[in-house]
């Protein structure tokens, strides 16, 4: 079992005082936050994607939208690896506490890299969560547009998955690389961060992709509140009012236990 990592007091204070007094939040989540549901990260240690892929490929080639179109069951062997390991999972108690903290705080936002569904399962508002990289279910022929909510049954038969209605090759709704973002969620992410945001929290997450540094950069100087929640220091550590060194589960049930007391 992974002893809890100490945490300073006075920076679990420092941050729960600044998203009390916030009006505007947005809370940003990566593969770090669901890794205490079971889930492997893409990278570091431990990580599913280190290296190169059973069939000699770089992870970038072999999961995505090429690859899709030109070995529809090549890239569906990655497609359901993620597939098999976010349906064998579940929300951890800091999906719950962001959730908790969402109902508290009317304007507090998720943006989240993750796919698995977590932030939803967990009560998150739909209306004020950015799921940028997509969702794994439901599934939807590329021939004919047809849905197909049977992701867990499609994954325990062979692969790739086909329309029952034109024998088209299903996918996910899951922004694969090479793929652009969904224009929806980038629309809905800059309408809200053209309103400002008072705090930024970010968990989780190493990527260096403008749409995650943006919004704290902005936030930043419009002298709002940053904080980062990592096991390990990103390239924006350095930069934020409060860095806790730890895993979300460690300290956010904490955090949002001095904000939300209903």
């Amino acid at each position: 079992m992974v002893k809890p990592a100490v945490v300073d007091p006075a920076v679990v204070l420092q941050t729960a005082a600044a998203l009390r007094r916030a009006k505007r939040i947005l809370i940003i989540t990566g593969a770090g936050l669901s890794a205490d549901s079971g889930l492997p990260t893409y990278r570091g240690v431990g990580g599913l994607y280190n290296g190169l892929t059973d069939d000699g490929l770089p992870i970038e080639m072999a999961l995505s939208g090429p690859m899709l179109r030109r070995d529809p069951a090549l890239c569906w062997k990655y497609i359901a690896q993620l597939g098999n390991a976010c349906l064998g999972g579940q929300p951890n108690a800091a999906h719950y506490a962001i959730a908790q903290l969402q109902r508290h705080k009317p304007q507090c936002w998720v943006l989240t890299q993750n796919v698995d569904g977590y932030h939803r399962a967990a009560g998150s508002p739909p209306e004020r969560l950015i799921e940028i990289h997509g969702q794994l279910a439901p599934l939807y022929c590329q021939s004919c547009g047809a849905e197909d909510p049977q992701l867990s049954e499609h994954l325990q038969r062979p692969l790739p998955p086909l329309c029952a209605q034109c024998h088209g090759v299903l996918r996910p709704p899951v922004v694969l690389f090479e793929e652009m973002l969904p224009e929806l969620a980038l629309n809905v992410l800059y309408k809200e961060m053209a309103k400002g945001f008072d705090a930024v929290l970010s968990i989780g997450t190493t990527a260096s992709f403008p749409y995650i540094h943006e919004p704290m950069l902005r936030t930043r100087v419009t002298g709002g509140f940053t904080a980062e929640i990592n096991p390990s220091p990103t390239d924006q550590s350095i930069h934020m009012d409060a860095f806790l060194r730890c895993r979300a589960l460690d300290v956010l049930g904490d955090i949002v236990s001095h904000i939300c007391f209903d």
